[in-house]
């Protein structure tokens, strides 16, 4: 009997990871994932819930004796300390841009022998960039989008939100921010900024809670900006663009590549 590759037992601390295995057909290897994981829906009713995303349940974790934990970027350094110390394997992607985000499903394809499963994940949703890029050739004009990625303070998007925007046929308004690793440093300060840029297409993913298009609208000095005046201040959920992972390439860019073609065509 041939003995399956890579690591079966693996706690997944971030949604990406966790909805990668699950696209790969290999959720049977998961043994817990993070409280905030929304994709897919079934991983919540089927897995255990082991960690936040800047805490974790260490106790709990190694109680599930894992042969791999799967984390994201310096915010969880501490975690991985952690279980590192108590003698767990640990890997911590630290994906930021388009092209990073298909790397890691590559190499977590490779980590649990899952190779084949992975090129076709990749292939998938490279396709829909490709088409993305082709439709947005075709637009009337490209429209300029500020993206929210929080509201107090105000923070912009980051790398590969930005990367969408700019395949689905728009510009962002703070595209100088966008490669900056840590939301601090996308930080706008004066909300004015805006203003002065006069977006076409507001859109805001508020990781964690529901976007308000209202109160946005109601800034001062915001009814002058063009989005304001024409309605067009939407929202996309945090869980379908702020993870760097499927998700953001898949229903991500497609809510995206509505949005801005709906920008571009109003006047």
């Amino acid at each position: 009997m041939t003995t399956p590759a890579g690591p079966q037992r693996i706690v997944c601390l971030t949604e990406e990871t966790c909805e990668t295995l699950y696209l790969l057909g290999e959720q049977h290897r998961i043994v817990g994932i993070s409280g905030f994981t929304v994709r897919p829906a079934q991983a919540r009713r089927e897995k255990p819930k082991v960690a936040a995303f800047t805490s974790a349940k260490i106790d709990r974790i190694v109680a599930l004796d894992p042969d791999l934990v799967l984390g994201f970027s310096d915010l969880q350094a501490d975690i991985a300390a952690e279980l590192v110390r108590a003698g767990i394997e640990v890997h911590i992607f630290n994906q930021r841009s388009v092209q990073q985000i298909l790397g890691f499903i590559q190499l977590l394809g490779g980590m649990i022998g899952a190779v084949g499963e992975a090129a076709a994940l990749i292939a998938e949703l490279q396709g829909g960039i490709d088409e993305a890029r082709g439709a947005a050739a075709q637009l009337l004009r490209r429209p300029r989008v500020y993206f929210e990625e929080w509201d107090e303070p105000m923070i912009s998007g980051i790398r590969w939100v930005s990367e969408l925007i700019t395949i689905a046929g728009g510009d962002d308004c703070f595209a100088e921010l966008a490669p900056e690793q840590s939301a601090k440093r996308r930080i706008i300060a004066d909300a004015s900024e805006v203003v002065r840029r006069a977006p076409d297409l507001i859109i805001g993913s508020w990781c964690g809670k529901k976007f308000n298009a209202a109160k946005v609208a109601a800034r001062a000095g915001w009814h002058t900006i063009p989005a304001v005046r024409r309605g067009l201040v939407r929202e996309i959920k945090s869980c379908d663009i702020l993870q760097p992972g499927p998700a953001a390439l898949g229903d991500g860019l497609r809510q995206l590549r509505s949005l801005i073609a709906e920008a571009a065509s109003t006047s």
